[in-house]
């Protein structure tokens, strides 16, 4: 029988009885279980943590005023924003070390434990009425530690689950793995929707708010127990050495011509989020005059379009190699995205304008679906999540700040050609930093086969297998 329906147990890790066989509640899983429940992992996990990361932009957006105050709402809430932001590299920087020295399965334990302990705090910091001024930087600071947390998070899980998964899959799994995304951002939306109806604008914003931050503390606990029950470091993909300075071996060498030529690619792809999401969903309102309902109903069809998109483009980047999709995909947005989002202003009936808002989507964050298996198979083991999270996190930045050269721009060439040239922009460099990115390099040999073909009811096939 092969190993792919062995069933089998670490000796090491197995408990001997003398009187009887291991018990089963306490056997080591088997290759299969360990693969599942690791990828299972990434893909609930990167859920959690996108969760937790929209939970300020749009959970705190209708209580602004009441926790907030009188003042600039509008910076008030992007200094929130930013705060968890800046949180990211930061987490990144150290959990990714650690997560090389000590373990993956381990590091994601204590990141999750964070994650749930600093948004349950959020939802229980007392209101204005209380503190006054500080509940806003009460509110600051725990954003910023739940960032640091969220970019700890991702450094360990999403690679553990793509050194779980055999190459051949690996592409459809990240895809997996990215959607998350979207599906997190329409859910807080879609909470937040239903709530504001049920309670009322003003019951919201007094005590309404913080369900979404309890739900997102509670989602964050149950990952916590999932990995604590179910998943293990993959003994095939452990270095043969631990190394000393993980964040050193990264910046030098090698490793550092991959580290900026995918920081160049990564800024493009920040910037395709930035613009095609964050900005468009607020000019839909300010410049196509759209109602609040009409801007989350067209939002949440192009979210739903994109989700599936990125799945189809992580399994694509399988056969076309991820390096040519890239390049393909940042050539063809960089012209098919700006002309699109300039005809979206230009639309006369809702139906025309959703369609283009779709279209929009799917030409531009939907070439995430292949970013964790392209990522995590830039860096050897010794540094794979130093790496990771350091490309991941830091290419955040310069696009995050948008809010200070968008409006230089939009004076200078106009309020919609300025988007349209920041779009463009964003294709060229995704298409130049694969180009200059180095071709992904070949998987151990003795990485694990024994994926499942199965990850919960989805039955995940190569091509060329017969069912």
């Amino acid at each position: 029988m092969s190993s792919r329906t062995t069933p089998s147990a670490s000796p090491a890790s197995a408990t001997t009885d003398p009187s009887g066989p291991p018990s089963p509640s306490r056997a080591a899983p088997t290759p299969v279980g360990a693969a599942r429940s690791a990828v299972r992992g990434g893909v609930l996990g990167n859920y959690v943590d996108q969760f937790d990361i929209f939970l300020p932009v749009i959970a705190l957006a209708p209580a602004a005023a009441h926790l907030y105050g009188p003042g600039d709402l509008t910076a008030a809430i992007g200094l929130v924003f930013v705060a968890t932001l800046i949180g990211r590299p930061l987490g990144s920087a150290i959990f990714g070390p650690v997560a090389d020295r000590v373990g993956r399965a381990a590091t994601t334990k204590v990141t999750m434990a964070g994650v749930a302990v600093t948004t349950a705090l959020v939802a229980l910091v007392p209101g204005r009425e209380i503190l006054g001024p500080a509940t806003f930087y009460a509110i600051l600071g725990l954003r910023f530690l739940s960032g640091v947390f969220i970019g700890g998070g991702y450094t360990s899980a999403v690679p553990l689950a793509i050194e779980w998964t055999p190459e051949r899959r690996r592409g459809l799994v990240s895809g997996l793995i990215m959607w998350m995304s979207p599906w997190a951002n329409a859910t807080i939306a879609a909470l937040v929707l239903l709530m504001l109806n049920l309670l009322g604008p003003q019951t919201y914003s007094t005590w309404g708010w913080r369900i979404p931050f309890a739900m997102g503390a509670a989602m964050a606990l149950a990952m916590l127990v999932f990995y604590h029950l179910h998943v293990t470091d993959n003994p095939d993909a452990a270095p043969s050495a631990r190394a000393s300075r993980p964040l050193s071996l990264v910046l030098v060498g090698h490793n550092g011509r991959s580290l900026r030529h995918l920081l160049v690619l990564m800024t493009g792809l920040w910037l395709f989020t930035d613009m095609a999401v964050a900005v468009l969903t607020g000019q839909l309102k300010t410049v196509a005059h759209l109602s609040d309902q009409h801007v989350t109903l067209t939002m949440l069809c192009a979210t739903a379009a994109s989700a599936l998109a990125m799945v189809a483009c992580g399994h694509l980047s399988t056969f076309t190699g991820r390096r040519t999709f890239f390049i393909t995909f940042g050539v063809i947005s960089a012209v098919l995205a700006p002309l699109t989002y300039l005809a979206i202003f230009r639309q006369h009936t809702p139906s025309s304008l959703v369609l283009l808002v779709v279209l929009l989507e799917v030409t531009t964050v939907s070439v995430y679906g292949p970013v964790a298996a392209y990522l995590t198979e830039h860096f050897p083991p010794a540094v794979r999540s130093s790496g990771y999270g350091l490309t991941y996190s830091m290419s955040i930045v310069a696009p995050a700040l948008y809010p200070y050269y968008l409006p230089v721009l939009q004076h200078a060439l106009g309020t919609e050609p300025a988007v349209a040239a920041l779009l463009t922009l964003a294709g060229i460099l995704t298409a130049l930093g694969a180009a200059g990115a180095s071709r992904s390099p070949r998987p151990n040999k003795q990485a694990p086969t024994a994926m499942p073909p199965e990850i919960g009811s989805l039955t995940l096939r190569h091509p060329q297998e017969q069912p």
